[in-house]
C-alpha cells in the first residue's frame, strides 16, 4: 500500500489526468481484466461460475478482486438475485460496451504482432 503523499502516487495521478491512453490502460490493464471484459463482450451476461470456469488458471481471490475493480470503475455491473444458492450475474455497462472498438483493436494488434498465435472461433465472431 502506497502513502497518499508519495511522489510515485502524485506522478501517477498527473499521468492519468493528462493522458487518455494511460487512463484507459490503467482501467483495463492487468492479467485478467482484458479476459473478463472480452468474455463479457462475447457472452453479454455471465454468472460468476461461468466466468471462473472460462478462466481456470485465475484464483478465486484474484478474479473477485478484478471483478470488484471493474465494477468500481463502472465498466461492469453486478446483479445479485436473492436465491439459495446465491446467483450473481455480470455484464458490461454502457461505459464497458464503449470499449468494444478499443478491445477489438488491441486484439487485432496482438494477433498481428504475436508469434505462433491460434485464433479461437469465439474471437473470429466478435471481430466480424
Amino acid at each position: 500500500m502506497r502513502k497518499e503523499t508519495s511522489t510515485n502516487l502524485e506522478n501517477e495521478k498527473l499521468i492519468l489526468a493528462g493522458c487518455g491512453t494511460s487512463y484507459t490502460l490503467d482501467l483495463i490493464g492487468g492479467r485478467w481484466k482484458p479476459q473478463i471484459l472480452w468474455r463479457l463482450l462475447l457472452q453479454g451476461c455471465m454468472r460468476y461460475s461461468q466466468l471462473k470456469n472460462s478462466m481456470p488458471n485465475v484464483s478465486e481471490r484474484i478474479l473477485i478482486l478484478q471483478l470488484r475493480e471493474l465494477e468500481q470503475d463502472k465498466l461492469i455491473s453486478r446483479q445479485v438475485y436473492p436465491e439459495v444458492p446465491p446467483k450473481v450475474e455480470y455484464r458490461l455497462t454502457d461505459l464497458g460496451l464503449s470499449l468494444k472498438p478499443v478491445l477489438c483493436c488491441l486484439s487485432e494488434w496482438g494477433d498481428a504482432n504475436r508469434p505462433n498465435r491460434v485464433v479461437s472461433e469465439e474471437e473470429k465472431v466478435v471481430s466480424e
